[in-house]
C-alpha cells in the first residue's frame, strides 16, 4: 500500500540547447521539483503547484504522453514510508527561478551535466526517459 503520493516534473527550457532545471534540496541531494498531492488535486494540478511554489515558474506546458512513476521507500520518524511519485515533462520559457525554503540552490544544466549533477539513479533514469521522449532519434 502506498503511504504517500507526490507529483512533479522534469522542467526544461529549449533555447539554443535544451537545459533541465535541477533543485538542490536542503537534505543535500539534487532532484526535480515535486511534492505531495493535496486532497482534491489532480496529479497535474499538484505538479503545477509544486513547480510554482518551489521555483516561482508559472508558465509550464506539459508534453502530452509523458507520465512516469517512481516508487521508493524512506524512513520518517522510525517508520518506513512507501512513496510513489508521478512525474511529467514540462516546457517553460522562464529562466528566472525563485527557490523555496525547501531548497538551497538550483541549476539549469544540459543533459550530460544534469546526469552528473543528479543524485539518485531513479532521477537519472527519469531524465534519460525525458530526453528519449523529446529526441527519440538519439
Amino acid at each position: 500500500m502506498v503511504d504517500e503520493r507526490s507529483a512533479g516534473a522534469v522542467v526544461f527550457i529549449a533555447d539554443n540547447e535544451t537545459e533541465y532545471l535541477l533543485l538542490h534540496y536542503t537534505a543535500g541531494h539534487w532532484d526535480f521539483p515535486k511534492g505531495n498531492i493535496e486532497a482534491g488535486e489532480t496529479e497535474r494540478q499538484a505538479a503545477t503547484r509544486e513547480i510554482r511554489e518551489e521555483t516561482g515558474i508559472a508558465d509550464v506546458e506539459f508534453l502530452e504522453g509523458f507520465r512516469q512513476i517512481i516508487s521508493y521507500k524512506y524512513r520518517k520518524r522510525n517508520r518506513l514510508v512507501d512513496k510513489e511519485v508521478v512525474l511529467f515533462l514540462a516546457r517553460t520559457k522562464t529562466r528566472g527561478v525563485t527557490i523555496s525554503h525547501e531548497h538551497i540552490g538550483f541549476a539549469w544544466k544540459n543533459y550530460d551535466d544534469a546526469m552528473k549533477q543528479l543524485t539518485f539513479k531513479n532521477a537519472k533514469n527519469l531524465l534519460a526517459a525525458a530526453r528519449q521522449f523529446t529526441q527519440p532519434q538519439t
